[in-house]
């Protein structure tokens, strides 16, 4: 079978809201960890801990705004 053979599974976006509630659930416990373990980590390694914390923040803030969308095109 080649690959002009196969076809793409169909979109099913009934679950994302889930998902993204729970992508959202899963990043602020790693947010979490993170200060956690920044206590007893040198110096350089609060330093990319802090970086990675705040692009996790930011990916949140992502995440909640597809939420939003999902929820509102749930409603229709």
């Amino acid at each position: 079978m080649s690959n002009y053979d196969k076809k793409p599974k169909p979109d099913n976006r009934s679950d994302n809201a889930g998902k993204l509630h729970n992508m959202i659930h899963d990043t602020l416990e790693n947010i979490d960890k993170a200060e956690d373990t920044m206590e007893f980590s040198e110096e350089l390694d609060q330093i990319e801990i802090a970086a990675k914390n705040k692009r996790r923040k930011k990916a949140v803030e992502g995440f909640k705004e597809e939420l939003k969308d999902e929820q509102h095109n749930q409603e229709k």
